[in-house]
């Protein structure tokens, strides 16, 4: 397969038609369970491969993600990257402080500190996740040559200039976001999705008053 939203829909990872809460607290009716692809290795491979055939001839020495997904992503990009570049590329992660920063543990700014460094995640709703990666690939010396995501799900809004590098997308799948106070779901009372993204978490926290 050679299309990023077919594999996705092949591992049943597209799911429409429901109230979803997604990581960034916004609401919608559209949700990317990149949890559903992670656990068929070809398929991630596959998705990995994808990634690095778009960079084959881009120069690069790391591939860095965003924890959790991400290094799943990252691993298997710089796995294939270094076998079409006949050259080690290595797999990074960052994981994220108390204070929702993304950092680089475990001695890995070391491998990013003068390199050339391609940022990938897996799903794009604001672009805030990745720009921090990209923010903290630049802190720690690494030159970010490209920005890549596997769905971009708001392409209007999240762009190069939002992520802070020459950004592009694997694919697009649509899907507006709109915050509680804003969204015809909650209006129109349908349930929250607890099965899959943040709706649990949002119920929870609601139940608590902190939301």
């Amino acid at each position: 397969m050679d299309n990023v939203v077919d594999i996705l829909k092949k591992v049943g990872a597209v799911i429409t038609d429901s109230h979803f809460v997604y990581t960034s607290g916004k609401h919608g009716s559209v949700y990317v369970n990149k949890d559903a692809v992670y656990p068929h290795t070809a398929e991630t491979s596959r998705i990995g491969e994808l990634f690095a055939q778009k960079y084959k001839d881009v120069d690069i020495d790391v591939v860095a993600a965003p924890a959790l997904g991400g290094i799943i992503l990252s691993q298997w990009t710089a796995f294939h990257l270094s076998k079409l570049k006949g050259k080690e590329v290595l797999g990074v992660y960052t994981e994220k402080t108390a204070d929702k920063q993304m950092i680089f543990t475990r001695g890995y700014d070391k491998l990013v500190k003068g390199k050339k460094v391609l940022v990938i995640e897996d799903l794009t709703t604001t672009g805030g996740s990745v720009r921090k990666v990209v923010d903290t690939v630049k802190a720690t010396g690494g030159n970010v040559v490209a920005v890549c995501v596997m769905i971009n799900r708001d392409p209007e809004k999240v762009t190069s200039e939002v992520i802070g590098g020459s950004f592009s997308a694997l694919g697009v799948i649509k899907a507006s976001a709109f915050d509680e106070k804003d969204c015809e779901l909650c209006k129109k009372n349908v349930p929250i999705n607890t099965d899959v993204g943040h709706g649990r978490k949002y119920l929870e926290a609601k139940k608590r008053g902190n939301v």
